[in-house]
């Protein structure tokens, strides 16, 4: 018969790391499945300067290698695999992945979500070596004082993203494929009160040009409706259309919200008992590594303390 273990964590990055260092230290010896992309977003961003303990900034790699090296230190039996099928339906919880089966008492949630991208040639490329995508401004702003930078987007997400970069930037200019925007209209006109910012639509970003420094030096911009196409100068590009959370394979097991982010309630408890949900997957307003930790910190205390009331 297959041993039952206290905790199971499903993803890793900031939060899954986290929740296994409290509940290793907890001595509740958890199992951690890490996907196939151990560190989630973090390993495909460059500079990190907004972590606390890390006063001259980090690459997101390594500090996703620092996160994982801690929680192994305490025990964590760590997993490589992409979970594919969970039973949440009766107790011990079932988690399958592509190469195991395990049995839990208790589950904690942490597959983060992922930045929908445009789908472009050296896209994802650029976003991982610092050479000007972005999909967080919040996390990368600050790397483009006084240059001229590109949003594309056209809610509330890429109103926010573009204001919050008239910190930094010269200038920024919001391309959305239609003249119409889907943002609320208090961001809207925030937006268009805002000198620093400029509107190109209808426009759709065909391909990002890259200078000998490996760095964007601009992008080439179609017209959806005539089809003049032309080179739009640039040193900077944040995609934010959207997050997609990675919850799919917990459909008709959890509670999601209509975008399918896992609904928790008194702190990270899920809509199951005994199963815990922490960072992206969960969280859409702030989403940072920082927030993520710290409810990855919160779901290992709720879920030793709830094994705790069990009897374990």
């Amino acid at each position: 018969m297959a041993a039952v273990h206290d905790v199971v964590i499903i993803g890793s990055g900031p939060a899954g790391y986290t929740a296994a260092l409290y509940t290793a230290r907890a001595n509740l010896k958890p199992v951690l499945i890490e996907g196939m992309q151990p560190g989630g977003q973090l390993t495909i961003t460059s500079e990190v300067e907004n972590y606390p303990g890390y006063p001259g900034g980090v690459l997101g790699p390594k500090m996703m290698e620092d996160f994982r090296t801690q929680a192994q230190r305490f025990g964590t039996d760590l997993k490589i695999g992409l979970v594919t099928e969970v039973d949440f339906s009766r107790r011990p919880f079932t988690v399958r992945s592509e190469f195991d089966t395990f049995q839990a008492r208790a589950v904690i949630v942490c597959t983060g979500a992922s930045a929908r991208l445009l789908g472009l040639p050296k896209e994802s490329e650029l976003m991982r070596t610092g050479g000007g995508v972005s999909a967080c401004a919040t996390c990368d702003g600050a790397f483009f004082p006084d240059k001229e930078l590109v949003v594309v987007g056209g809610g509330d997400s890429a109103m926010e993203e573009a204001n919050f970069l008239t910190r930094y930037a010269r200038k920024v200019t919001l391309i959305h494929r239609r003249d119409g925007f889907r943002a609320s209209k208090i961001m809207l006109e925030r937006v268009r009160k805002n000198r620093k910012i400029a509107f190109k639509v209808p426009s759709v970003v065909e391909e990002i040009r890259v200078g000998g420094d490996g760095k964007i030096r601009g992008l080439l911009l179609s017209n959806p409706e005539s089809g003049k196409r032309e080179e739009f100068p640039c040193q900077g590009l944040f995609v934010a259309i959207g997050h997609e959370p990675n919850s799919k394979v917990f459909e008709g097991m959890l509670a999601r919200d209509e975008q399918g982010y896992v609904l928790v309630k008194n702190g990270t408890h899920t809509s199951v008992e005994g199963v815990f949900a922490a960072g992206d997957v969960c969280d859409k307003r702030y989403r940072q590594a920082v927030t993520a930790a710290g409810m990855g910190c919160m779901a290992a205390i709720d879920c030793e303390r709830w094994l705790e009331a069990q009897g374990r």
